[in-house]
């Protein structure tokens, strides 16, 4: 890279001999989103199937529709009632250190996977659920 001058300083940086990297400056985090069209359906299967707690929710008022924030073991949804903000059938790919330990403890809670833990060509095991509105949640654990 070339050299930045810095106005507030008034002395040149060279941009590529800086001793820290980007990664450790800042995190780009990403929240997939997912429609919905039954708020107490979804909540059952992702808050006591899956282990998910609501971070928050907002409704404009009662009878509106639903958006809420959902997180499990860092992993973070949002999940919407709003028409417009995404259609059903989205798909989200969650990586997790334990993939069998995972399946298990789903299925004790009564959520049928539609495929089970399986090891891929890419060296992942994965399984895939698919939610009451047909959004598929594909677990991933790395090898």
């Amino acid at each position: 890279m070339g050299v930045r001058r810095c106005a507030c300083q008034g002395y040149a940086h060279q941009m590529s001999q800086l001793s820290f990297e980007l990664k450790d400056v800042m995190t780009q985090t990403v929240i997939p989103q997912l429609r919905i069209t039954n708020a107490k359906r979804s909540r059952a299967f992702y808050i006591d199937g899956l282990g998910f707690t609501v971070d928050w929710e907002h409704q404009f008022e009662p009878g509106f529709p639903l958006f809420l924030q959902i997180t499990r073991a860092g992993q973070t949804l949002f999940l919407t009632e709003h028409a417009g903000d995404c259609q059903v059938g989205g798909a989200v790919y969650l990586l997790i250190p334990d993939a069998l330990a995972c399946y298990a403890d789903f299925a004790s809670k009564g959520v049928v996977a539609d495929q089970p833990p399986t090891p891929t060509p890419w060296d992942t095991i994965e399984f895939v659920l698919t939610d009451p509105d047909g959004n598929r949640l594909r677990f991933a654990q790395e090898q």
